[in-house]
Formats: structure tokens, sequence, C-alpha cells
């Protein structure tokens, strides 16, 4: 571990701080910290130790992976059962203030938030490799904390959105798994639908009516998969498709017509700034490399 991003731990506990506090905490022979609650927002990233926390009189077994989410106003507190072993872990405050500063951007950044208030739900179980990626997170945000670079509150603010936003999707995964794969089977359907019929309206209300989703669902499950937006994977299909048909020794004008666009201008237009080059430009740089192909061919001794 990066031993020089550890904090020595005290027993203070409010913050300093305005919107956020975050500490590596790495101890033996520690005393027991009295039930307390507060006025902002506690997660608790544990690491290792043989400790269980005690939330609102209920006492929950930790190990190693745990996150513990704790609102304003539970009292909690950690109850360490072997003091001579080393008790790790990460303490992340933050202020209600910076929580609704992120929370009107998305509701979906503290999904995870809502679990603890409403279910209410405290402890989130997790392996080695989905920790792993908790962890790093975690770490990244120490370092820019520690750091006096240029643009430091903002790459802080992008990592702890990341962070929340990783937490909240990880919880969310977990609790609507029927939902998870009813999503991935209207995603494999779609993209079914679409390779096989490029020349037709594919337009999101289109494609909403035809499978009976919001066009807003739709958007949001294939930008998931795919990394990009449904027209832009459209784009790529049709555009690919005609790239083989212009190589097939079928004309440019067909070719368009035949995978979905409208008119010659917005086929040019889409297929430059794809490629970088026009239809007619690849067409004839095609042709010149098969006509060489067969005069290296007998320069091959």
């Amino acid at each position: 571990m990066k031993k020089n991003l550890k904090t020595q731990f005290l027993t203070r506990q409010y913050m300093l701080s305005r919107d956020y506090e975050l500490y590596y905490y790495s101890d033996s022979h520690m005393a027991n910290v009295d039930s307390h609650a507060h006025d902002y927002y506690e997660f608790y990233f544990f690491l290792e130790g043989t400790v269980s926390y005690l939330i609102e009189e209920q006492l929950y077994s930790l190990k190693a992976g745990d996150v513990v989410v704790i609102p304003p106003g539970i009292y909690h507190k950690a109850v360490i059962h072997d003091s001579e072993k080393p008790y790790s872990r990460f303490v992340f405050w933050i202020s209600m203030d910076y929580y609704e500063r992120i929370r009107q951007m998305s509701e979906e950044y503290f999904y995870i938030i809502r679990l603890a208030r409403e279910k209410p739900q405290y402890v989130f179980h997790n392996d080695a490799v989905d920790f792993s990626s908790i962890q790093s997170r975690i770490f990244h945000l120490i370092e820019e904390i520690h750091w006096d670079r240029f643009g430091k509150e903002e790459k802080i603010f992008i990592g702890i959105c990341d962070l929340f936003l990783h937490l909240s999707r990880m919880a969310y995964e977990r609790t609507h798994p029927r939902r998870l794969k009813e999503d991935q089977n209207l995603y494999e359907n779609i993209i079914q639908y679409i390779d096989t019929q490029l020349d037709q309206d594919l337009s999101l209300e289109y494609l909403a009516g035809k499978f009976y989703a919001s066009k807003y669902h739709i958007a949001h499950i294939f930008k998931e998969n795919t990394g990009i937006s449904i027209h832009q994977y459209i784009m790529k299909k049709r555009l690919a498709a005609c790239q083989d048909a212009i190589l097939s020794n079928i004309s440019i004008t067909k070719a368009y017509l035949m995978f979905g666009f409208k008119d010659y201008s917005s086929f040019y237009r889409a297929f430059k700034k794809e490629y970088g080059i026009s239809p007619k430009e690849y067409r004839d740089m095609k042709i010149q490399l098969q006509q060489r192909s067969p005069q290296k061919k007998e320069n091959v001794p």
C-alpha cells in the first residue's frame, strides 16, 4: 500500500473542510470510539482488521472490501475485536452542501445513498476484483488532494463524481439483476435488427415503437454498451456497408440508396467525415490498388 498517503488517526468526528475530507488510516492498539452521528455523509471502506460496525443498535461483521454508507444523523461506531491486528480503512466525509451540488447534476450519482437512507442498507459487500476498482479511484483522489497541480479542484470534483457513480452503479446492478438481463436482451435484439435493416427507417422514434421501449431508455442502454450513441452506431454500420458495396463494383449512387441514405450530399458529408476522403476518391484509390496488385506479383522472383 502507499504508506506516504496514510494519515495518523484522530478521534475528531467533525469536518474542518467545507466540502469533503478523505483519510487513509492504518493503526493497531486502537481504543474503540464511542457511538456518534454526523451532520454530513460518511463513506467507510474497510481494508483489513478484526472489526464489526455498529449502526443504529445493529452490529454488522465486516470483511475486506466492504463499503459502509452512513447518512447524516445515523449513530454508528467501529467495534475493534482484536487491537493487536492492523486496522486499515479509508474514511471519506462529504458535506450536505457538496452532496447537493453533485445530486443536482443527476440523482444517479447517489443511488447508493438512497439505499442507505430509504431501505435502509448501510453495508455493501465487494469481492477482491470489485473492491480493487474502488480502491484505485480512492488512491487517485488522495494523490490529487495531496498534490498542488493545475486544475486541482476540478480534477478532484471529477474524481469524486466518478467514485460515487461507480459505487451507485455497482449497487444498482446488484439490486436489479433482472432489469440488467432484460436490458441486455433488448440491446442484442436492437443490434440484430439494425444490422439486417440498414435500408429501413432506423430513427430512435421508430425503434422505440418497434421494441416497445422509451427512446430515452434505448439511447441509454446503447451508450452504456457501445460507448457511442445509437445514431453514431447506425451511421458507422451504414457507411461500412456502403464501402463494401462500392468495393463490389456497385455504383456509388446505388450503394448509398441501398443502405438508408436519402440523398448524396448527406452521404458524402458522412463518408468524408468518417474516412477523410470522398466516396469517389475511395473508389478510385481501391481501383488503383487492385490494378497494381498483379504487377507486384510479377516482380516476385
